[in-house]
């Protein structure tokens, strides 16, 4: 990040924390999962005018990576209410603010950290082919020098020894972090039903859409609905659809492996059922 860069998202951010009491906090929250579409989403929502996404970048991170912080320093990056207030004459309908960290499905206490601060807050979770989505998230992090290792194969062998005892170091240390539980897990965070079911009594199955990230690209328009209705949104046009932050993989995965990690996930699947209404799009 270049120094002007800096300087003004710290100016942002010392301006956002001191008028925190006069901003709103969000209504949603799109919480994952991982490199299933939830950018493209995000951005499809920012174009609505009464969905107002934060001030400075997509994901704020406050219930993962930096819940030490105080209240004021999460308020402090979204929309005055006196702008939302504008907005509420205008439309007759009042605006949400919403945010998009897809790292908040995965780690063990940002469910419970979300339910305490934001009690009627929804939640929206995109899921895509699992085993499609363990090779995005290895190019991904290797790309981003997150993933030393550039055989994906090898990396999925490395998983379980890096993320041993990781969900409990978290719990144990509410303020720490865990390299390798945020940046290499690409087959536990694949198993999507196991951090659904951990949701569902802090939020309850009324509060989180789940959306199959394959029908959300292959028709938008239909996904978007879905969403609008989800939140009590009036439709006001549709938005521009694109991809955003997609990754081409290195080389295509053998068939034996993508055999091997399909069957692995085919349990995880079938408890998705309930989630999407339905079996997922690529057990089809």
């Amino acid at each position: 990040m270049n120094t002007m860069k800096q300087s003004v998202l710290s100016v942002s951010r010392t301006t956002g924390r001191l008028t925190a009491g006069a901003r709103m906090l969000p209504s949603f929250l799109i919480a994952g999962a991982q490199r299933c579409g939830t950018t493209s989403l995000y951005r499809a929502l920012s174009q609505h005018p009464l969905l107002l996404k934060p001030v400075l970048h997509k994901g704020v991170h406050y219930f993962d990576a930096d819940y030490g912080r105080p209240l004021s320093w999460y308020q402090g990056h979204f929309p005055l209410r006196v702008a939302a207030a504008l907005l509420t004459r205008r439309h007759g309908t009042r605006p949400l603010a919403f945010e998009s960290s897809p790292y908040y499905l995965f780690h063990p206490l940002a469910g419970e950290r979300i339910a305490a601060v934001l009690p009627e807050v929804k939640l929206i979770v995109l899921v895509r082919d699992p085993v499609e989505r363990a090779c995005s998230a290895h190019a991904h992090e290797l790309a981003r020098g997150y993933e030393t290792e550039s055989n994906f194969e090898y990396a999925v062998e490395l998983e379980a020894r890096r993320l041993a005892g990781a969900d409990q170091i978290l719990r144990a240390r509410p303020d720490s972090e865990h390299h390798s539980h945020r940046h290499h897990a690409y087959l536990a965070r694949g198993r999507y039903a196991e951090q659904l079911d951990r949701l569902e009594p802090l939020f309850g199955r009324e509060r989180v859409l789940v959306l199959d990230s394959h029908r959300f690209f292959a028709e938008p328009e239909r996904t978007y609905d879905r969403v609008l209705e989800f939140l009590g949104m009036p439709h006001l046009g549709y938005p521009v659809f694109e991809r955003h932050n997609g990754r081409p993989l290195p080389k295509p995965l053998p068939d034996a492996v993508r055999q091997r990690l399909s069957d692995h996930f085919e349990v995880y699947d079938t408890q998705l059922v309930p989630w999407l209404g339905g079996e997922p799009s690529w057990r089809r």
